[in-house]
């Protein structure tokens, strides 16, 4: 099982990455283990000592009580206090990064999620880059076709 953030290529780009564990509820393992997560618009927010994942939703596991249940709850990260300390003096001291999600998946029976210190895309940088994956996707079909002859 492995869910990505589809949009994270494109908006942002990757300056470090992480990984880091998740704190989830029982329920909530189930349905991520299903699929049942959108990283679409989440975020990752350095609170003191603690990261958050923000925003991330995580549908209802169909078989658990539904009392009180919040999709988009904030969950805690797992990081060591060295990445922690080196992520939170990067965002104070350099204006326009940010830390996003890039994608969550199993790592034994442990989850686990990756995160980036990041910088966003300008809209120059982001035409820029879809010229280059339209480019890469002609010569892939191209070399397909000469194959086949």
């Amino acid at each position: 099982m492995k869910i990505i953030n589809k949009k994270f290529d494109r908006e942002y780009e990757a300056l470090e990455k992480y990984e880091a564990g998740i704190v989830l509820t029982g329920d909530e393992v189930k349905s991520l283990r299903n699929g049942g997560l959108r990283l679409e618009n989440a975020f990752v927010k350095v609170v003191g000592n603690n990261v958050f994942l923000m925003n991330a939703e995580i549908a209802h596991y169909k078989f658990a009580k539904m009392a009180g249940y919040d999709l988009k709850r904030s969950r805690k990260l797992l990081l060591h206090k060295d990445e922690i300390t080196r992520l939170r003096t990067k965002l104070q001291s350099t204006r326009g990064l940010t830390v996003a999600p890039i994608s969550c998946y199993n790592k034994s029976s442990l989850i686990k999620c990756e995160i980036a210190l990041v910088r966003a895309r300008k809209e120059i940088g982001t035409k820029k880059y879809e010229k280059q994956k339209d480019l890469e996707r002609e010569k892939d079909k191209e070399v397909r076709e000469y194959l086949k002859q």
